[in-house]
């Protein structure tokens, strides 16, 4: 597999013309990384941005504006053509799939980390940033801060629950909050470890099934929808999880990984767990997700070493591209 990259981004309009044109919808994993390996004497990587991988090219293409320091991607479910990206200098906007990008979020606003939208009503946008949360009632246009009741406002990932949109799981420096009313008040979810929740996934296969990543303590799972918070994964215990994942097609299928941990994997919804790190370009991983066009298969983003993938649960592993890259987030999004 190759790596390639364009000047100018147009992969996410040619994608939406291309499917609107066969009157589907269909997801694309995307990566939005820097190539830290390939810098020299700069300090700025020489080239970052959001990339989607195209399955029949077997490939990577940037999409999106040439901007430093996107950390993620985000479409509206109702109207995919809509795109945000949460960058470190704000939150940039398209409203045509890609062709035209707009920065929506004013100059007190930046290190944004993620993104989530309402999948009911698109008007409705919230983001996770270093400063707190921050939530949009026009689609994106304007923003404003969103803490009350935040102990912590560091957050870096935030979702918003599609069985209940106006219920939202925030990830902070003092653990994991959930809002009722659409980011208005914030409680602290009590079982909940209390440090940094470094990254947050929910089933699609079960959405009473929840996994956590966490600052020094591991893994933690809820599976009574969030209410209840248990540490598992207990080899990983001490550890930094950076990326956690659940398989959309089989909810008993799930992944851990972090810094010095290779990949962990289970297939009894987390009651036990087995390292893969076999056969990994490198054991430090930042980013992982399953596939959702291929059941089974885990994509994982090591540190500067390139992005593999596996259909085994980690038993081997294939080489998926973008060497020299460090991933912020790895994941999908839906393209109509």
């Amino acid at each position: 597999m190759k790596y390639s990259i364009f000047s100018i981004a147009t992969g996410l309009a040619a994608l939406a013309l291309a499917a609107q044109a066969q009157g589907t919808e269909h997801s694309k994993i995307f990566a939005a990384l820097a190539m830290t390996k390939a810098q020299e004497s700069s300090p700025i990587p020489t080239d970052s941005g959001v990339f989607l991988y195209d399955a029949q090219a077997d490939d990577w293409h940037r999409t999106g504006p040439v901007i430093q320091a996107i950390n993620s991607i985000a479409t509206d479910p109702s109207d995919p053509e809509r795109i945000f990206l949460a960058c470190g200098n704000g939150i940039v906007r398209s409203m045509d799939g890609g062709e035209t990008w707009r920065m929506t979020s004013g100059w007190r606003e930046s290190d944004f980390t993620k993104i989530a939208v309402d999948p009911v009503d698109g008007g409705n946008v919230y983001a996770a940033s270093v400063w707190g949360v921050s939530v949009s009632r026009d689609g994106g246009a304007s923003w404003k801060p969103a803490n009350k009741g935040l102990a912590e406002k560091y957050s870096r990932t935030i979702i918003v629950d599609e069985r209940k949109p106006k219920r939202l799981l925030l990830g902070t420096a003092d653990g994991i909050y959930q809002s009722n009313d659409g980011a208005n008040t914030w409680k602290p979810i009590r079982t909940s470890p209390k440090l940094v929740i470094l990254r947050i996934a929910r089933s699609e296969a079960d959405l009473d099934l929840w996994i956590a990543g966490t600052e020094g303590q591991g893994v933690y799972i809820s599976r009574d929808d969030g209410k209840k918070w248990v540490r598992t994964a207990e080899a990983l215990s001490e550890n930094n999880i950076y990326a956690v994942a659940v398989d959309p097609f089989d909810a008993a299928n799930m992944a851990a990984a972090g810094w010095g941990t290779g990949v962990w994997v289970s297939s009894d919804s987390g009651e036990s767990w087995s390292k893969r790190g076999e056969g990994l370009p490198s054991q430090n991983v930042t980013s992982m997700t399953f596939d959702p066009n291929q059941s089974g298969r885990l994509w994982v983003s090591t540190f500067e070493e390139g992005t593999v993938y596996s259909d085994q649960q980690g038993d081997n592993w294939q080489s998926g591209g973008l060497m020299g890259a460090y991933v912020y987030d790895l994941g999908m999004i839906p393209v109509k």
